[in-house]
């Protein structure tokens, strides 16, 4: 398909300003839902563009919106992980903490929930059920309605069990202003806890793989925990929950939006010693593993001890830590000081580490 286009559907690759890999990879292949490089190449270079007017700037995990004199959060996600029963969690419960967790990196307090499922032909209906009671839990636990919902079924084959889509909405106070842009240098990079633990756990069910100790997954609903954060009157600048791609993702996208750099000191991020195993193993890094109740907070730098004790106070803070700093040197990128004393770059995730975590 070169040249210029026969009708109004056809699609010129040659026409398209695009970078590898996408421009070379005429067919979607798993890297461009993984959270890193190849997603963000789709969405610029593919999605925007196909919109046009149409479409917001960036498509973000969750949209600002201004309604009647009210200000509201809008997030849609989609959830495949695959098995959909894993140590901590279920793609039930995932779905829901993980829409909920989008609506409340904008500081928002999440109110209602829609979901969708695709089914498909010959799935367990007592599989399904146990699914939904998680999902319906969860929904409880985090004080959100599911208002609204949708059942699709495709024919054996063409699917691969139980998908869910969710949309949230969620209503943000007067004064709160979380966005990516507005990291600043000299403000601290703080974390809510252990990192790495959600993907790490998906994969040892997955693929039957024991590290000594239980991984569990850490999903969890995060706006009680952004909450007490927003109450301590600091001025949050960015939040992020390091879900695909993990923090590598979630930091890299902070320091190119806000054009500041971000340097990290490794020995301070809190890595399960079950995970750095997991992680020696297997090749991975532990920074571009995905997490699902963890969040990463950029907070002006005189006021992170503050938000800091807030975080710890709460359930899912206390092992809350600094792990770095917002710099002049390096805008846009992300680095990390080694133990033995050099500096590494922490780069963007090209595709996907670990497929269906999510």
């Amino acid at each position: 398909m070169t040249g210029a286009t026969e009708s109004h559907d056809t699609i010129d690759f040659e026409g398209w300003v695009c970078p590898v890999p996408l421009r070379d990879t005429p067919f979607i292949v798993m890297g461009h839902g993984g959270g890193g490089a190849m997603s963000a190449e789709l969405i610029e270079h593919l999605f925007l563009p196909a919109y046009g007017a149409a479409a917001t700037a960036d498509l973000g995990d969750c949209a600002v919106l201004s309604v009647g004199g009210s200000t509201l959060a809008f997030s849609t996600d989609s959830f495949v992980v695959k098995p959909m029963f894993f140590p901590g969690g279920s793609i039930g419960d995932l779905a829901v903490n993980g829409t909920v967790n989008d609506l409340a990196m904008s500081g928002a307090t999440p109110l209602f929930m829609s979901t969708a499922f695709i089914l498909q032909e010959g799935t367990s209906v007592g599989e399904l059920g146990r699914i939904a009671q998680r999902m319906g839990a969860a929904a409880l636990a985090a004080g959100v309605r599911l208002v609204t919902g949708d059942t699709k079924v495709v024919d054996h084959g063409s699917g691969d069990g139980v998908y869910i889509n969710t949309a949230g909405i969620g209503v943000i106070a007067d004064g709160v202003n979380i966005n990516a842009y507005r990291a600043q240098v000299g403000d601290a990079v703080l974390i809510s806890g252990d990192v790495g633990v959600h993907g790490i756990a998906v994969m040892s069910c997955r693929e039957g793989l024991e590290f000594g100790t239980a991984v569990e997954s850490d999903t969890a609903p995060l706006h009680g925990l952004v909450a007490a954060m927003i109450a301590t009157g600091t001025d949050l600048h960015v939040l992020r929950d390091p879900t695909r791609g993990g923090v590598s993702a979630s930091l890299n996208e902070i320091a190119r939006a806000s054009g500041v750099g971000i340097e990290l000191v490794e020995q301070d991020i809190p890595v399960p010693e079950t995970v750095r195993d997991a992680c020696a193993l297997l090749g991975l890094d532990p920074l571009q593993v995905a997490n699902e109740g963890k969040l990463v907070a950029i907070v002006p730098g005189e006021a992170a001890d503050l938000v800091l004790q807030a975080m710890q106070a709460h359930p899912l803070g206390r092992s809350a830590c600094r792990i770095g700093t917002c710099v002049p040197d390096h805008a846009g990128m992300v680095v990390a000081k080694t133990g033995m004393g050099g500096t590494r770059v922490v780069d963007l995730p090209l595709g996907e580490q670990l497929p269906r975590i999510c």
